[in-house]
């Protein structure tokens, strides 16, 4: 790629901001970092100048910035980093962006910037009818018709909202790792909580993909995506793609349409 010729995609949600460089349609690199709203201008170029040199590259090869954000103090820091130290005026996901979605939400305004990108890049790839599900801090699940409109969807608390909530609700519980235990029937407090969040969640998302697809019809695709989308994602039946990283190619695809 000629100098200045990459695009950096920003995704900044409510645990982790994922950061993506692509070169053409291809993504060269692409990193996870916590998301901490305090961080200043400065603090997010070292991080971004960190990064950049341990995938091999040149912060001045960034032509273009394209961010989606669903924690607002972090907005405008990230945007003044981009003209500060990538010299370019960054593409924010918001009201007025070009995106070729229609959004049937009743507050279009309400649906986050990451809801909306997911649907960009899924119904690019995969076409509608459609449902996207994505594992974050909360799991989100949204719908997508066949001539792709945003229809809505479902809000749930993730995995690790209510893995704390029951830890810090209750006296004697200890902290487990969110993993799959050897069996339903736990033979031991860890793995009973392991199995409480592990097989209660696939019920959980089971049944919301399960209705949203007797509601949309036809033949509903269904796409996991989200940090957890790989360890979680594989539940037998209920997913046809998993797609990490979804919401980097959305950013993409409306950077691509808003020149």
């Amino acid at each position: 790629m000629n100098k200045g010729s990459y695009l950096l995609a920003i995704d900044v949600g409510n645990t982790q901001t994922v950061v993506g460089l692509f070169g053409g349609e291809e993504l060269v690199s692409s990193w996870r970092l916590g998301s901490v709203a305090r961080r200043t201008t400065d603090e997010l170029a070292i991080l971004m100048e960190g990064l950049f040199r341990l995938g091999e590259h040149q912060m001045s090869d960034v032509g273009r910035v394209v961010i989606a954000s669903v924690v607002p103090p972090l907005g405008p820091n990230l945007e003044e980093m981009a003209i500060r130290y990538f010299g370019v005026k960054p593409l924010v996901v918001g009201p007025g962006i070009r995106t070729g979605i229609s959004i049937k939400y009743e507050n279009p305004r309400e649906v986050g910037a990451d809801r909306i990108v997911n649907a960009v890049a899924g119904y690019h790839l995969y076409g509608g009818p459609l449902i996207i599900v994505d594992f974050g801090t909360a799991i989100t699940f949204d719908a997508i018709s066949a001539s792709g409109e945003y229809l809505g969807g479902a809000i749930s608390p993730g995995l690790g909202i209510a893995l704390e909530a029951l830890i810090d609700r209750t006296a004697r519980l200890p902290r487990v790792e969110t993993a799959v235990p050897p069996s339903v029937i736990g033979k031991n407090t860890v793995h009973s909580i392991q199995s409480g969040i592990a097989y209660g969640y696939r019920g959980l998302v089971r049944e919301i993909v399960e209705r949203m697809k007797t509601e949309l019809g036809g033949e509903t695709k269904v796409v996991a995506t989200g940090g957890q989308s790989l360890a979680l994602g594989e539940e037998e039946g209920v997913f046809d793609l998993i797609n990490p990283d979804l919401t980097l190619l959305g950013l993409r695809l409306i950077a691509e349409r808003n020149p």
